[in-house]
């Protein structure tokens, strides 16, 4: 039978896109300054959080220095910073800040996961990458039994869900979106919380914070 401990374990070992393997291992082993005393994780990137989360945080893949670094998703980098600040906000992490494995943060009611598992070049992996980690996703959702919302960070991730879920056709995406499956899952779209999007003002915390509550409201 299939788990989340072994979905983990495949995730970690794949070696199917030769351009993102070669990638995220080139990363591990030139490093980035700040962090050339560090061990990269250097590998996919599974999900985490409570396995019986009624959300799902989708984004689009690891960061080459954040996650593909730390081994955990949006952990590591700014990205992350702001996901996290406005998790613990709404309730679902116990803690504001995300900067290793191990540093003890824990989620509760949510589950964050990626698209794609792999730190992709200039962040673009191509449609047979994502068509390759398209297995993981559904596996997660199938083990993820309570869901009942996905909270899509940008339009990559909302348009994996919508594949997922059967939104056909796709609603235009917009952040604080909301579009309901025929599953019964509802979809809640958020811009990405890239540093293109925050430092330019187009993401604000508020507006960040608003796509959470309406989240923790809707899995309620």
């Amino acid at each position: 039978m299939d788990s989340l401990a072994r979905l983990a374990k495949d995730i970690g070992d794949c070696r199917a896109c030769p351009r993102l393997v070669a990638w995220r291992e080139e990363v591990a082993v030139t490093k980035r300054a700040a962090y050339r005393d560090e061990v990269y994780w250097g590998r996919g990137v599974p999900g985490f959080g409570d396995p019986e989360a009624r959300v799902l945080v989708l984004g689009l893949a690891p960061a080459a220095h954040g996650a593909n670094r730390t081994g955990r998703l949006f952990t590591g980098d700014r990205s992350g910073d702001w996901l996290y600040r406005a998790m613990h906000r709404a309730g679902f992490a116990n803690q504001p800040t995300s900067v290793a494995r191990g540093d003890g943060l824990e989620l509760s009611g949510a589950w964050v996961s990626a698209a794609v598992r792999c730190a992709p070049p200039a962040n673009k992996p191509t449609p047979v990458e994502q068509a390759q980690c398209r297995s993981f996703l559904q596996r997660e959702i199938a083990l993820l039994t309570r869901l009942r919302v996905v909270v899509c960070l940008g339009a990559f991730a909302y348009a994996a869900a919508c594949s997922e879920f059967g939104i056909r056709p796709r609603p235009r995406f917009g952040h604080g979106a909301e579009v309901a499956a025929p599953t019964g899952i509802t979809v809640v779209c958020s811009f990405h919380p890239s540093q293109q999007n925050t430092f330019t003002g187009r993401l604000t915390e508020p507006m960040l914070d608003a796509v959470f509550e309406r989240a923790a409201a809707l899995s309620r």
